[in-house]
C-alpha cells in the first residue's frame, strides 16, 4: 500500500514537472550563455564596416561573430530579410551555439525587431542608428523619386504599415539602442529611441564624438558600448565614455 502511494506521488510530481516546463527538453539551447553574435547590415546590405566590428568581437571576446548576407541587394522586403536572420540563427544553433546575440545596424535593427516579433529569441540585442520610427529621408525619397525608393525604403517611411504593426519588444529582453546626434541618414536621429530598451546617444556620453551614421559600426565608443552590452552583466545605460 505504501509502495502504491509512493508511485502516485512520484507520478504526480513528474506530471507537474512536465506541465509547468520544469526542465528544458534535450537539445534546447541555454539562452543565458553567451554564444554566436549575428550582425545584420543596413539598407543595401553592405558588409564592410560590420565585418570590422565582427572582427573586433571575435578578437576581444573569443566568440563566433558572423555578418549576415541579406537577400538580393538588401533593399527588398524587410520581412524577407528577417527570414534570412531567422535562418542564420537556426544554423548557429545547429552548429551548437548555446545562444544568439544580434547586432543590427541601421535598417538591420528593424530586421532584428521583425525576427523577434515572429518568435526569435535572442539572448541580447544591440541596434546602431536604427530608424525604429522611420526616417524622414525615406519619406523624402518616396515623395520626390518614387521609382528610386524600393520596398525597404518605403517600409522605412515614418508611419508605414510595417512600422505601425511592430509590437513592443518582449519584457525582459536586454536591448541597447545606440545612435549619434550627428546622423543625417536616420532623421531625426532619435528615431532610434525604442521603448523598453536602454537608449543611448553617443553625444550624451561623449559630447565631442563626431561619428555620423556611416561611422557607427567602426566608431571606438560605439564599439565599446556594443562589447559591453554583449557581456553577462545586467544591461544598464553608462554615464560616461566607456572607450577611454
Amino acid at each position: 500500500m505504501l509502495g502504491a502511494v509512493a508511485l502516485v506521488v512520484v507520478a504526480g510530481a513528474v506530471a507537474a514537472f512536465v506541465m509547468t516546463g520544469g526542465g528544458d527538453p534535450p537539445g534546447t539551447p541555454e539562452r543565458d550563455e553567451p554564444g554566436t553574435v549575428l550582425l545584420v547590415p543596413g539598407y543595401g546590405g553592405a558588409k564592410g564596416a560590420l565585418e570590422r566590428l565582427a572582427s573586433r568581437i571575435r578578437h576581444d571576446t573569443g566568440r563566433e561573430a558572423e555578418v549576415v548576407t541579406l537577400a538580393g541587394d538588401g533593399t527588398g522586403d524587410l520581412q524577407a530579410q528577417a527570414e534570412v536572420l531567422a535562418n542564420a540563427a537556426q544554423q548557429a544553433y545547429d552548429r551548437g551555439a548555446p545562444s544568439v546575440d544580434v547586432v543590427g545596424y541601421s535598417a538591420g535593427g528593424i530586421v532584428a525587431r521583425l525576427w523577434v516579433a515572429h518568435g526569435g529569441e535572442p539572448r541580447r540585442v544591440v541596434t546602431l542608428g536604427s530608424p525604429m520610427h522611420g526616417t524622414e529621408l525615406a519619406a523624402a525619397g518616396g515623395l520626390l523619386a518614387p521609382g528610386a525608393c524600393p520596398l525597404a525604403c518605403r517600409q522605412l517611411i515614418p508611419g508605414s504599415t510595417l512600422l505601425r504593426a511592430l509590437p513592443p519588444i518582449p519584457p525582459g529582453l536586454p536591448w541597447l539602442s545606440i545612435w549619434t546626434d550627428r546622423d543625417q541618414t536616420v532623421t531625426p536621429p532619435d528615431s532610434a529611441r525604442l521603448e523598453g530598451a536602454v537608449n543611448v546617444s553617443l553625444q550624451q556620453l561623449c559630447p565631442e564624438n563626431q561619428a555620423a551614421h556611416g561611422d557607427l559600426p567602426t566608431d571606438p565608443e560605439a564599439g565599446a558600448l556594443v562589447l559591453s552590452a554583449l557581456g553577462t552583466a545586467p544591461l544598464a545605460a553608462p554615464d560616461r565614455c566607456v572607450s577611454s
